[in-house]
């Protein structure tokens, strides 16, 4: 609210600080007022102001010192200059030194009004601004990447060592292993967090517009081409750049991609002027790029240029003791995000999803905890809540394996056997409970009860 934004008004002219000092008032501000440069500063070291209106022409000093001064102690602080006597001079230098805006006498209050309205209003915008990257350096600190399982603790170990340099680094890992999450939290947490993050998928981009969108175009360039167009390398200036599906691009855009790896400039399509750029490059892939280059489809000389720092993700088969972890944390996440109070999993339910093989990765393994989440009504999942295709993919990977001999086998006894073990370790799991043992087994209750008669177990 107005009334809770305080001005600061510097006039040596008495008539025309109080007068402003009243208008200023009138709209719902609070002023307070000085009449000297000394003065102004005394009270800036005091308090804070959203805004100074400053005169540019004071007994002990001028408006650019009063304007020095306050950058130094409040940077947020927006300063317009006010002057009896204007010149295109001054004006330039008010800008050049960190002014606001700069407007004449006799002052004309619904120009002041627009202008400090819109001095407010870029306050705002600033405020938001580092709200959401501070937001942003949240989510993506390193403990946000969830994993204790010793490959795992390498990928933090190199992420460690290499966040705070600018060299190439190029993540590889199958789809759902995080590649974009690790890319995002190498920036947020290196020298570069405050400049732009930005993300290209080049496996998603049509092949036609894909120059245009990665390195940008000149009016007249091609057809359609009505005006000038930076491309993603000039978005990401002294930031990061992720080029994320790097397989999939063109070997025509290679060879340009290397050029700017190469000579750190950028030509927009159409242009031959080069604009020299400084971008950190972070590029994924779950292709095989040295199979690639062999095949004569990617590149050698740019696969070395991006290859400078390997990290591999590992699938998470390869660190199924992560999945507990990881599970708490979807639990957590999703439990916030849809205002329920926090679930937990059943012990059953946790070793069906640690046997699992979670061919969608890190990825599959959010989405259905969100999924539970979403569908569970009580406040623990249960074995039950397990969509079924897990469960199967469970048995259908244990992998049983017996060897025949040249004496035979018999195959009754062996099924009998499998079978029965089977069904009484689903008992065991599932408390006796037929219903939770079918699930565990994929086969229907009443196809479970007609074993477990003619096999004989005690259930």
């Amino acid at each position: 609210m107005a009334d809770q934004i305080k001005i600061l008004v510097i006039d040596d002219d008495d008539s025309g600080r109080e007068a402003l000092t009243l208008l200023l008032r009138s709209a719902g501000y609070t002023v307070v007022s000085a009449v000297n440069g000394k003065e102004a500063l005394e009270v800036v070291a005091r308090e804070q102001f959203r805004i100074i209106v400053s005169d540019l022409f004071l007994p002990d000093c001028s408006g650019f010192d009063v304007l020095q001064n306050v950058r130094k102690v409040s940077s947020s602080t927006e300063v317009i200059v006010v002057t009896g006597h204007a010149s295109a001079q001054t004006a330039v230098r008010a800008m050049k030194e960190g002014a606001f805006d700069y407007i004449t006498k006799p002052i004309d209050f619904d120009e002041l009004k627009i202008v400090v309205t819109k001095a407010l209003e870029k306050q705002q915008l600033l405020s938001e601004n580092v709200y959401l990257r501070k937001q942003l350096q949240g989510r993506f600190e390193f403990s946000n990447i969830v994993g204790n399982s010793p490959a795992m603790q390498l990928v933090f170990e190199r992420m460690r060592r290499i966040v705070k340099t600018d060299s190439t680094v190029l993540i590889t890992g199958e789809s759902g292993t995080g590649k974009e999450l690790v890319a995002r939290a190498l920036h947020y947490n290196s020298n570069r967090k405050d400049r732009p993050f930005i993300a290209v998928n080049c496996g998603a981009i049509p092949e036609a517009l894909l120059e245009s969108e990665l390195f940008g175009h000149v009016k007249g360039s091609f057809t359609g081409a009505i005006s000038d167009k930076p491309g993603k390398f000039e978005a990401a200036n002294h930031g990061t750049i992720f080029l994320d599906e790097i397989g999939t691009m063109p070997l025509q855009l290679q060879t340009k991609l290397l050029r700017i790896l190469q000579e750190h400039e950028v030509e927009r399509v159409g242009s031959n002027k080069p604009l020299k750029l400084h971008v950190r490059v972070v590029s994924a892939t779950n292709n095989d790029l040295e199979k690639m280059v062999k095949q004569g489809l990617f590149r050698e000389d740019l696969y070395y240029r991006l290859n400078v720092i390997p990290l591999h993700l590992p699938p998470l088969r390869e660190r199924q003791n992560d999945i507990m972890a990881l599970v708490g944390h979807f639990l957590a996440k999703y439990c916030q995000l849809m205002g329920r109070p926090l679930m937990s999993i059943s012990k059953q339910a946790l070793e069906v999803m640690e046997q699992y093989t979670w061919p969608g990765n890190v990825r599959e393994l959010e989405n259905l905890i969100e999924r539970m989440v979403a569908l569970t009504d009580g406040s623990i999942i249960n074995l039950e809540d397990v969509p079924p295709g897990i469960v199967r993919g469970k048995r259908s990977r244990a992998g049983v394996r017996i060897d025949l001999t040249e004496t035979g086998a018999d195959l009754n006894a062996i099924i009998f056997e499998v079978e029965s073990n089977l069904i009484m370790q689903a008992l065991k799991l599932s408390g006796g409970v037929k219903a939770k043992a079918s699930a565990l087994l994929g086969i229907n209750r009443t196809t479970l009860v007609e074993k477990i008669r003619r096999l004989k177990i005690e259930a």
